[in-house]
């Protein structure tokens, strides 16, 4: 049976039969979008798709960028130099290193059925409630006052994330082309966190410690990003509210050179060939909650770490900024450009392990040349999303990729261990070795991608999927069939030989 037929039997709104002039095809068998273009023809005039890219813009990369809700990752850290060890009655090192590890181990959990929820519900109300559930949980940090509450925050926080980043890069995919997905995906990162730490610090009430502001602080703003996110943040260009219907058709109709089309809510199954550089690479990760505790252990005061943590977000906003916009000047560099964006951080590495441990400036130098390997991870997630066609695919390949991601930021935390401190050398050794495996990683990708581009280009034209039509009842209660373009028909990269995958 053809993949886009349906078995005989069905009722008329779900049949797919041969007919002379093609395949038909039931509607939800289809792209979401496919209803919208079907029947134009044409080109796309660029006045008018560039108007629309400009719309898109202004709809949602503000709320893509509004970093509140990646600052569970920050405020952790953060909340271990203003007291939280001493007030909550942490025993040991290892109850830390266990909050670090539950937040990912419930990541872990559910981000398959965070990815299937993204499937089945509108794609912002559902990052809504996720984010409003997030902040409630992150306040709660305030109220805990030992191992277990805040085991169970942390958990909390963990399952509302597995939605986040998988619905940014869904959403990212549905609205830009994959030339554009690279510096869009690029701006998600952190920079305030640290100046709300450092306030947090001048905060004297009592019975409140400074933790605690940081921790309601956080959650109220991360409680306002949810309500925004419910009004405001789109499912998709089929409904996004930024857009007249006119340009609805048009954003969609832009995505024709994807060849991957808009979205689907019926599930297919594949493998991600990008898990084990996500895990290797997120192994340092861990170093975002050990990072002021290192920087305070060179010799800083409480209030000069606080404050020199904002650099940690400018230099990753910084050097992300710039991956990206070469990555868009320059096609077919993605692994290229994220495998040199390792080296500094593998300087830096080397840095910490032989410089004098009185050399605190050198130190704290070092500390940022390894925060520059994020590029790297943040390059692969635009690059997944820009290789994968068909929805459902997409979806299964994030969850895979994320999944991965939570493995490596799971065990990262258990390098850390008192024994190691203040050098860490094994924990550093180990970071290096990620940062060494990982860029060759990104070039043996390359290489298999190239290889099946060679050999797709070799092949001769398959015109199975030219000719598809799908019903339409039109105002008069007629039902009609119109021809729907083969990039939206949510076929896979695998189904669709015509797809050329980006390097």
């Amino acid at each position: 049976m053809h993949p886009l037929q349906a078995p005989s039997g069905c009722n008329s709104s779900e049949e797919t039969e041969k007919h002379t002039h093609g395949i038909a095809v039931a509607t939800k068998d289809v792209d979401t979008g496919a209803a919208l273009v079907a029947g134009m023809s044409g080109d796309l005039d660029p006045d008018d798709a560039a108007r629309v890219l400009k719309k898109i813009d202004l709809g949602i990369l503000p709320m893509m960028c509004s970093e509140i809700q990646f600052m569970d990752k920050a405020t952790l850290g953060s909340a271990a130099i203003l007291g939280i060890e001493e007030d909550t009655h942490l025993s040991t090192d290892h109850d830390y290193i266990r909050l670090g590890t539950v937040f990912y181990l419930s990541y872990l959990l559910f981000e398959y059925p965070q990815n299937l929820a993204l499937q089945r519900f509108p794609v912002g109300r559902w990052m809504s409630i996720n984010i409003f559930v997030w902040g409630i949980a992150l306040a709660c940090h305030a109220a805990c006052t030992n191992f277990a509450g805040l085991f169970v925050a942390r958990f909390v926080l963990g399952i509302c994330e597995g939605s986040v980043t998988a619905g940014f890069m869904i959403v990212s995919s549905m609205f830009y082309t994959r030339s554009e997905q690279t510096s869009r995906v690029g701006y998600w990162s952190q920079i305030i966190s640290g100046f709300i730490s450092f306030g947090s610090l001048h905060i004297t009430t009592t019975g409140f410690a400074p933790w605690q502001w940081l921790m309601v602080i956080t959650g109220s703003l991360t409680l306002i990003i949810a309500v925004v996110y419910w009004f405001f943040f789109p499912d998709s260009p089929t409904n996004a509210w930024f857009l007249t219907p006119a340009e609805r058709a048009i954003a969609i109709r832009r995505l024709k050179e994807n060849q991957t089309g808009v979205e689907n809510k019926h599930f297919k199954k594949d493998q991600c060939i990008f898990a084990l550089f996500s895990a290797l690479d997120q192994i340092p990760n861990s170093l975002t909650n050990q990072r002021q505790i290192i920087v305070t252990s060179f010799g800083f005061s409480d209030l000069q770490t606080t404050l020199l943590s904002c650099v940690d977000g400018f230099v990753e906003v910084a050097t992300i900024w710039t991956g990206v916009m070469i990555v868009s000047r320059i096609p077919n560099s993605r692994a290229y450009v994220g495998a040199v964006y390792f080296i500094p951080a593998l300087v830096g590495v080397f840095m910490i392990e032989l410089l004098p441990w009185s050399n605190q400036v050198a130190l704290l130098f070092a500390i940022w040349l390894v925060d520059i390997g994020i590029t790297g991870f943040v390059l692969s997630l635009a690059w997944l999303t820009s290789i994968t066609a068909g929805h459902t695919k997409r979806v299964t390949r994030n969850a895979i990729m994320l999944s991965a991601y939570c493995v490596g930021n799971a065990l990262g935390p258990f390098m850390w261990q008192t024994q190691y401190k203040p050098r860490n050398r094994v924990p550093w050794v180990v970071i290096g070795l990620c940062y060494l495996i990982c860029p060759l990683l990104l070039l043996v990708i390359r290489f298999m991608l190239s290889r099946e581009n060679k050999k797709r280009d070799a092949e001769p034209v398959n015109d199975t999927f030219e000719d598809v039509y799908i019903e339409q009842i039109t105002a008069d209660g007629k039902r009609i069939e119109v021809k729907v373009d083969k990039e939206f028909l949510d076929l896979t990269d695998i189904q669709n030989r015509d797809f050329r995958y980006v390097l």
